[in-house]
């Protein structure tokens, strides 16, 4: 059964077809891979400020908050060993990815989606059993393996499985899950950091493996994508008949060759990393490194994983803090959804643009705030306290409205089939070392820097979104096949691609290259 839309691109380049009902849910059961992400942020950061965690594993950290009172209130959870908790995780990641980028290029993005929900299945039991700091440790690596696999193949299997016309959308339920994961996390905190003892803490960390039994499960129940059946060398009839069943027509020639065409190129590489090196692939790796980077200096990891700790620094208490977070996810999620129904229409360039500057602002005006209101001890006044937490809420809006969702869709929709896994493992890679560095450093940062902290994220923003102006071209409506025509166009980037040979097969009408430049 199909629905009743059609996927025809404009200005002259059309495939055939339909949003299928099994493309649709397809979709949705891999888009919950975002869930491990999300719901894992969202929980740790929470976690870290109960006070029955803090005084089992990170007792330290605890009689800071506690009882030393002539600490700055930036430097109150300064401590290595906390950081070093939760940075672990995306170390583990980053190397995950790698192994991952393999064993997606050579037996396809469904077992990469099984064995990272079984990973994190295994890491979430151990910590929500953990007795001592090692196990907790142990635990927390292997949901890093969970991550670094589903990371690296949920996006390319939205990207891979949706109408070209649509891709933005379906990618956006990547983000989607990862907004509801952080959500769904910082409901679950709220509830329990009321329980007494260790159980509060328990349930909270125990309660990820919920999300990678329902990405275990459900993956195995997803066909592979036809591109990848194709760049595994499989029946291509098979691939065929499943590419037709998914477009929901039989007249998928144009698609169908082109995928074979990407293909060809594909297994003449044989060293994917290597090849990423070369001039000709010079955009693609660029952006490869440089989104996944701006994506964290922005500075939104600290603010969604560090937000309860953050709002207990500026004077809530634990509660507080916490629902706050709450109404941060609500917000994102939210503003999520409302970015997927516009970024096939307005394109992705106007979203990051809009984002951007929305963040620039709201960071400048919290790093003002707390200059000019926090010191080094006692707290805001409530007035302050509330503006903040709405600026934060701006903050999180503009993200989740633009770079959250835009830098996953745009990293895995941009390189060509050849070295795709190798382009998103570096995506995945540099984001999780930028996470990991930023994790490790920010208690550190704020207690040092204190509010030029967000002045310094805002400078950050800053110069992303003009990066975005001068150097990412529109992807919108544009087939993911034929993508290499757009950096064909770009007035800076044209100068590294060839002259095009090994894409002769992608015959694209003029119009839409102009239209695309």
């Amino acid at each position: 059964m199909a629905v009743s839309v059609a996927v025809n691109t404009n200005d002259g380049l059309r495939y055939n077809g339909k949003v299928t009902w099994l493309v649709a849910l397809s979709c949705v059961i891999a888009a919950t891979g975002g869930l491990l992400f999300g719901y894992d942020t969202g929980v740790t950061g929470g976690v870290t400020s109960m006070e029955p965690f803090l005084k089992k594993f990170f007792p330290g950290v605890y009689i800071q908050m506690k009882e030393d009172t002539k600490l700055s209130n930036y430097c109150k959870f300064d401590s290595q060993l906390l950081t070093s908790f939760a940075s672990s995780l995306y170390l583990t990641s980053l190397i995950a990815s790698f192994v991952a980028a393999s064993m997606t290029r050579d037996y396809g993005r469904k077992p990469s989606m099984i064995i990272g929900g079984v990973a994190f299945l295994i890491g979430a039991t151990l910590g929500g059993a953990a007795q001592n700091i090692y196990v907790l440790t142990i635990g927390r690596l292997l949901l890093g393996v969970g991550i670094g696999f589903a990371n690296q193949s949920v996006p390319l299997y939205l990207s891979e499985m949706a109408p070209s016309k649509f891709r933005g959308a379906f990618n956006y339920g990547f983000q989607f899950c990862v907004s509801a994961g952080g959500l769904v996390a910082t409901l679950v905190n709220y509830g329990t950091e009321k329980i007494k003892g260790d159980w509060g803490w328990r349930i909270s960390l125990a309660t990820a493996a919920l999300p990678a039994l329902v990405l275990v499960v459900g993956a195995l129940f997803l066909p592979e994508t036809p591109n990848s059946l194709i760049q595994q060398g499989r029946d291509h009839e098979k691939a065929k008949r499943l590419l037709q069943k998914i477009r929901g027509t039989d007249d998928v020639e144009e698609e169908f060759d082109d995928l074979v065409t990407a293909s060809k190129a594909s297994k003449s590489i044989k060293h994917p990393f290597k090849k990423i090196l070369q001039r000709k692939y010079r955009p693609h790796l660029v952006m490869s490194v440089a989104i996944p980077f701006f994506q964290q200096v922005s500075g939104i990891n600290v603010i969604t994983f560090y937000a309860p700790i953050l709002f207990m620094t500026i004077g809530s208490g634990v509660s507080a803090s916490l629902l706050s977070s709450v109404f941060l996810g609500i917000v994102g999620t939210s503003m999520t959804f409302m970015s997927s129904l516009m970024v096939d229409k307005l394109g992705r360039r106007i979203l990051f643009f809009i984002g951007g500057i929305s963040m620039f602002i709201t960071q400048m005006m919290i790093g003002g705030i707390m200059a000019a209101k926090l010191g080094d001890h006692g707290a805001l006044s409530e007035g302050y306290s509330f503006l903040v937490v709405i600026l934060i809420c701006i903050y999180t809006a503009a993200f989740a409205f633009s770079w959250g969702p835009l830098a996953w869709l745009v990293a895995s929709e941009i390189s060509p089939l050849e070295i795709r896994s190798a382009a998103q493992s570096v995506n995945v890679a540099v984001g999780f070392f930028s996470s990991a560095l930023i994790s490790q450093t920010f208690l550190a940062m704020l207690c040092h820097f204190k509010y030029a902290t967000f002045f310094l994220f805002g400078t950050w923003v800053a110069f992303m979104t003009a990066f975005v102006y001068f150097l990412l071209p529109e992807t919108k409506n544009v087939p993911i096949e034929k993508m290499n025509i757009i950096w064909r166009k770009h007035s800076f980037w044209k100068k590294f691609i060839s002259d095009g040979k090994e894409y002769k097969d992608n015959r694209i009408h003029e119009p839409f290259l102009s239209s695309h430049g």
